[in-house]
This record gives structure tokens, C-alpha cells and sequence, in this order.
């Protein structure tokens, strides 16, 4: 049997081929405004939570592109607004990471400084103990 293509069936393939680009290019063309504003958040996130302190490579990378990000939008270059707050997001949450793992480490740290402290004053206390 030998398939052939009706006008129909190409006419619907053309059709369905325009409604989807169409839609691509619209996703393009709508503002990155909620993009841009849970970056935003993710960086103010990122510095409540000491980044600057703790990875400020991160938190310098992240401002700069969430500033880049702003630019763009005010430009109405949606695409690029939401390519740079999705990675300002990225640089952000990586810097609150860092910083949460750095204050934890710290945490842990003095933790294991007081345990050290308490085994040398009960092998003291043990030791005055023995005749």
C-alpha cells in the first residue's frame, strides 16, 4: 500500500505546526516579570542568609546578573530577562547553600571543641580520682 499525503491531512499538519510556534514565540514575548521577582527573592534569600560573608563569588555573580536581568526587562528582551534570572537563581541558592553548610560546619566545630573540652575534665576528674 502506498501512503500518500491529502491535501488535507497537509493542511493540518501546517496548522498545527503554526499554533505551536506561535506559542513559542509568545512564551518569548511575555514578560519575564514572575521570573525576574522570585530571583530576586532567591538573592535577598541568599543574603538574609550571610552569602556575602560565606560565598561572595556566588553573591557577586548573582546581583550582577539579577541587575542584568532588570535591565533586560525594562528592555522588554523578555528571553534574556528570564535566561539571567534563572541563573542569577542558580548563583543564588548556591551561595545560601555554601553559607548554610559554612555556619553549620562552624556549628560542628564548636560542638566537637566543647565535647574535647568535657572528655579532658573527666579524665582530670578520673585521674585525681586513682590513689
Amino acid at each position: 500500500m502506498n501512503p500518500t499525503i491529502t491535501p488535507r491531512a497537509l493542511l493540518c499538519t501546517a496548522a498545527l505546526a503554526l499554533v505551536a510556534l506561535a506559542g513559542c514565540t509568545s512564551s518569548l514575548r511575555t514578560p519575564a516579570t514572575s521570573s525576574v521577582a522570585v530571583s530576586a527573592a532567591a538573592v535577598d534569600n541568599a543574603a538574609r542568609a550571610d552569602g556575602a560573608q560565606f560565598a561572595p563569588l556566588e553573591m557577586a555573580t548573582a546581583r550582577d546578573k539579577m541587575a542584568r536581568a532588570k535591565q533586560a526587562l525594562a528592555n522588554k528582551d523578555y528571553r534574556t530577562a528570564r535566561d539571567l534570572a534563572d541563573q542569577a537563581q542558580a548563583d543564588a541558592k548556591l551561595a545560601q547553600s555554601k553559607a548554610n553548610s559554612a555556619k553549620a560546619q562552624a556549628v560542628s566545630d564548636a560542638l566537637a571543641d566543647d565535647l574535647r573540652v568535657l572528655r579532658e575534665e573527666l579524665d582530670r576528674a578520673n585521674n585525681a580520682k586513682q590513689p
